[in-house]
């Protein structure tokens, strides 16, 4: 098998495996807290809506009725859109519209709050960094995710040929050689199934400054984001949650979120 239809094979199967996730969580209806098989969880905390910096940790459990211990002593710094944060479209519910707080849309330049599945690593590198587990794909120019909400793959990674690339190749081609998305790691809001104009593209990558906010990911430290990457388990089925304090202050307990970053 050459490596082009290997590494088709390998997203597909991960598809598959996803999609077969998804189809279960889906026939016991809409879950109303961290779901039971989810045992790693990355939790970032904003101040406020507002606000374009905020904190990160990971956090474990042995089974849904252990405590959710922190892997590490202290939170590490990350940066959020440069707006601020806004309500996506993720695994519970979040209340749309009300309070005056906005829902994430396409190029608003907000990070998306809620709780989120954990995608596909996505890097410029034959292979992943040493030490990393997580499901890993070396990007090239043929991948492209697609950001604009008409194309029927919105929000969606797909392969192209680049000898004979389609018009809008430029703009939805995943840069290479970019130091700050050297590791792209798929946060998968607005993704099941994506809602045109409800935001795209979101990841975790490296920060282009200590000050620099983004236009809706999570970005850090090159070396925090590598030992994020490195702690990360399929096995434990690892989420993503984004909140700012007060929002996540009341969401501990009717979430069975972790308590507050030590």
């Amino acid at each position: 098998m050459n490596r082009d239809c290997s590494r088709r094979s390998f997203v597909s199967l991960c598809a598959l495996s996803l999609g077969g996730i998804l189809t279960a969580q889906a026939q016991r209806g809409p879950a109303s807290r961290v779901p039971d098989a989810v045992g790693q969880l990355i939790v970032s905390v904003a101040d406020t809506w507002n606000s374009q910096k905020g904190r990160l940790m990971v956090f474990e459990r042995q089974n849904p009725r252990a405590p959710w211990v922190p892997v590490w002593r202290a939170p590490i710094p990350v940066l959020f859109g440069k707006n601020g944060l806004a309500w996506g479209n993720g695994v519970l519910p979040v209340p749309h519209g009300q309070g005056g707080i906005p829902s994430k849309r396409e190029k608003d330049r907000r990070a998306p709050a809620g709780l989120f599945r954990i995608g596909m690593l996505f890097g410029d590198a034959p292979k992943a960094p040493a030490g990393v587990v997580h499901p890993y794909y070396q990007k090239t120019a043929k991948d492209c995710w697609v950001d604009d909400p008409a194309h029927p793959a919105y929000n969606k990674h797909i392969v192209v040929d680049p000898a004979n690339p389609p018009p809008w190749y430029e703009k939805q081609r995943m840069r290479l050689g970019d130091f700050a998305y050297e590791w792209l790691l798929e946060v998968r809001h607005n993704s099941d199934p994506p809602i045109p104009g409800h935001g795209s593209a979101i990841f975790f990558h490296i920060r282009r400054g200590v000050s620099a906010p983004t236009h809706g990911c999570t970005t850090m430290a090159r070396q925090d984001l590598l030992t994020l990457l490195q702690r990360l388990r399929p096995g434990m089925n690892p989420h993503y949650v984004l909140l700012p304090k007060a929002e996540y202050a009341a969401r501990i307990q009717p979430w069975g979120l972790p308590p507050q970053m030590p």
